[in-house]
């Protein structure tokens, strides 16, 4: 390295400036750097050496000493000062070597021998200057990032052990205990051997502690930040909603006052009326009076030039006729009294009353994040509700409703449902939503556009549907069954079952509780199958033994009874909107229609398997159309006439019967249905002929389903033959 101070530098260089000419560009430095962190390694291995018997996991971390650093790339190998930005401008000559401007100026001053040219003061080689001199030269584009990279970053200052003033402080996170090499010796937590440890360098851990400070720090004031966006949006939504809560105010009254202002204009005419009505009266009589009195006077005036008596005699006659007339005159014929009235009813009071009633202000201090929903049980199709109670910021429930709260159903394919949200008007809200289909659904409600607790609240839809009640058992007694294979519902609620093993029908009222039996005719042998209500509430029963259609009161009174040659194996039984008796015969695979008094009208359908035959008939119903619905391995309908509308489609198409049908009030077509290995309960759309849903039940499942019949609370009972019982599903 060349000597510092003005004099020119040697001609010929030493032994070691030659070797210096001859190694890489920037080698010495480097190498320093890697004999420092080989320095460094073998410090980090004695330490580990020392902390093995902890079992302990040394970060690995390599960290240079900002002085080390500073004298080997941030410092003028000539003058040893610290490059900067002014005389001290790092500049990077053509041997690649990087010189201060200061040194480099001094060294172009003092060469008198070669203008033009320096040689380097660190490997001697000959530069020829550029045109602008050392100036000119191009600055030291490293050096200069390195520079801006030390000015951004804070000197660490790793402080040193209290009880070995030698030694660096480290860090064991498992611990939270901070030592020194030599402090290990001693335990630093009191924990096991064989617990594992992790320690790094104590700066490390500071500056790990920082960023982890800083991170919190600012996603607790990004947090703020967002609140505070909150809260001002808030109070311009509350201004906004003053605005136009004044504005609709002011409008409503002014209709009060458009009201009132047209009741006074109404009151004011009819006194001008009437005045105008009075007045036109008492003028026309004044007038009448002004020409009597001109008449008088006139004839008057002419008394002095009458001279014959007789003619004075006849005047004063017709002068005594007038008087009377004109006493009839003296009294006005109309009145001046008008008067105005307001409190001769109770008006006044009731205007009072309404006007202190008109109008009210609404508002609300629910906290939507504190609303509690409830738990969801849904299933497929049918109609779910949950509560939603809402509670105001200290937790408190609201004793009033009227809070706006909104709700979305998302279904798994992103489809929303519509929510009908129930106002109970004491700070409870009844959410009741229908699921299209099963999976995991998402219900959002959102108060004021905040979601209340828990939205959006996950929640799991079954396909499967519970029965809500399921009565009876095998056997004889009042509550048991044997059998069972029809059911109908009278309009007062009563439910009818064909108890056909015990030769009987249960009826049972709107909660299935037993409450007659029905005996007697109709249900000889065991046979009666078939049941339906009539429109003047008598029951009609099938027996496929002895092929009789019977007709009873509730009570068990017969009321008709008749066979016909033509029925073989009727098992069902429907009546129509015109009184006739539709019977399903499965031996004859067709439907007969009888009149009351046991005359067959028609026939529909034959035996078959194409559109408009059956094989196997099993059930039939009436359509709230008129529309007949027959079913047997598939479900038809047919018009009143008998001629075929559609068959019902179900997909996928599976081998199995129905083993009954009905209708229901909203255009709903239910049948049960067996296969192989399943029983459930299908609907379909009556218009569309579309299978829209099943029923089915995961925890208490069908055997051989038979009859069916819907309620008008939106369920249906189903005779569970194999079971002996009748299950009470909801499907609305």
């Amino acid at each position: 390295m060349a000597e510092r101070g003005d004099q020119p530098p040697a001609e010929s260089p030493s032994s070691e400036e030659s070797a210096a000419s001859e190694a890489p560009p920037a080698a010495r430095p480097i190498e320093d750097l890697l004999n420092k962190i080989r320095l460094a390694e073998e410090e980090r291995y004695r330490l580990g050496r020392k902390v093995a018997s902890m079992s302990s996991t040394l970060v690995e971390t390599v960290s240079i000493n900002y002085d080390d650093f500073n004298e080997s790339f941030l410092t003028c190998g000539t003058c040893l000062c610290t490059y900067n930005g002014a005389e001290h401008t790092p500049k990077l000559m053509p041997c690649s070597h990087t010189v201060c401007l200061e040194c480099l100026s001094r060294i172009v001053t003092s060469n008198t021998r070669e203008p033009g040219t320096l040689r380097c003061p660190i490997c001697r080689a000959l530069i020829t200057l550029p045109t602008g001199g050392v100036a000119a030269l191009p600055p030291s584009f490293v050096v200069n990032q390195l520079l801006d990279l030390m000015s951004r970053q804070r000197r660490e200052v790793v402080p040193k052990c209290s009880t070995h003033q030698t030694e660096d402080l480290l860090f064991c996170e498992t611990c939270d205990t901070v030592f020194c090499a030599l402090c290990t010796e001693t335990g630093h937590g009191g924990l096991s051997d064989s617990c594992e440890h992790t320690i790094v360098p104590f700066s490390i851990a500071i500056k790990r502690m920082s960023e982890i400070l800083l991170y919190k720090a600012n996603e607790c004031i990004s947090k703020l930040d967002r609140a505070k966006t909150a809260v001002q949006a808030e109070i311009h939504e509350l201004e906004h909603g003053v605005d136009a809560t004044f504005e609709q105010i002011s409008t409503s009254f002014q209709e009060v006052i458009d009201s009132l202002e047209r009741r006074r204009a109404q009151l004011l005419s009819q006194v001008k009326e009437t005045r105008d009505e009075k007045k036109t009266v008492l003028e026309d009589q004044l007038r009448l009076i002004d020409s009597e009195r001109s008449k008088v006077q006139s004839q008057c005036d002419g008394l002095q030039y009458q001279v014959q008596v007789r003619n004075i005699t006849r005047q004063i006659s017709e002068l005594n006729q007038k008087l009377d007339s004109v006493s009839r005159l003296s009294e006005p014929r109309e009145n001046g009294f008008v008067r105005y009235e307001y409190q001769h009813n109770s008006s006044p009071g009731d205007l009072a009353a309404a006007l202190a009633a008109f109008g009210r202000v609404r508002t609300s201090r629910t906290f939507p994040g504190l609303c509690q929903l409830g738990e969801v049980h849904a299933a497929a199709h049918l109609r779910a509700t949950v509560r939603l109670t809402a509670l105001d910021y200290h937790g408190e429930r609201q004793t009033a409703g009227g809070d706006p709260f909104t709700a979305r159903l998302t279904d798994p394919d992103g489809q929303e449902s519509a929510v009908r949200i129930t106002d109970l008007q004491d700070g409870t809200y009844q959410l009741t939503f229908r699921p299209r289909r099963a999976g995991p659904h998402a219900l959002d409600v959102r108060l004021f556009g905040r979601p209340v607790a828990r939205a959006p609240l996950q929640f799991d839809v079954s396909q499967h549907n519970d029965p809500v009640r399921c009565v009876g058992a095998r056997g004889d007694g009042d509550d048991q069954l044997c059998q069972p294979v029809g059911v109908a519902v009278a309009s007062d609620g009563s439910v009818y079952v064909t108890d056909t093993g015990n030769s009987r029908v249960k009826v049972l009222d709107r909660e299935l509780r037993v409450t007659q039996h029905i005996l007697g005719s109709g249900l000889e042998e065991r046979g009666a199958t078939g049941i339906a209500v009539t429109e003047t509430g008598s029951l009609v029963l099938v027996n496929w033994r002895s092929r009789q259609l019977t007709e009873v009161m509730p009570d068990g009174r017969l009321v008709s009874q008749f066979s016909h040659d033509a029925l073989q194996a009727p098992i069902d039984v429907a009546v129509s909107r015109a009184g006739e008796l539709l019977v399903a015969d499965n031996g004859l695979d067709q439907v007969l229609v009888f009149s009351r008094d046991g005359q067959l009208l028609r026939t529909v359908g034959e035996r078959g398997q194409r559109p408009g035959q059956f094989r196997l008939l099993s059930a039939v119903c009436v359509a709230p159309d008129g529309c007949l619905v027959a079913a047997d391995s598939r479900i038809q309908v047919f018009s009143e006439q008998g001629q075929l509308l559609r068959e019902m489609i179900a997909e996928p198409s599976v081998r199995g019967y129905y083993g009954g049908v009905t209708c229901d009030h909203l255009g709903n077509v239910l049948a049960t249905r067996t296969e192989k290995s399943r029983h459930y309960v299908q609907v379909f759309s009556l218009d569309t002929g579309k299978l829209q849903f099943w029923i089915d039940s995961d925890g208490s499942r069908l055997r051989r389903p038979a009859g069916l019949a819907c309620s008008d609370d939106g369920s249906v009972l189903v005779v569970d033959l194999g079971n002996n019982c009748l299950k009470q599903y909801r499907y609305l």
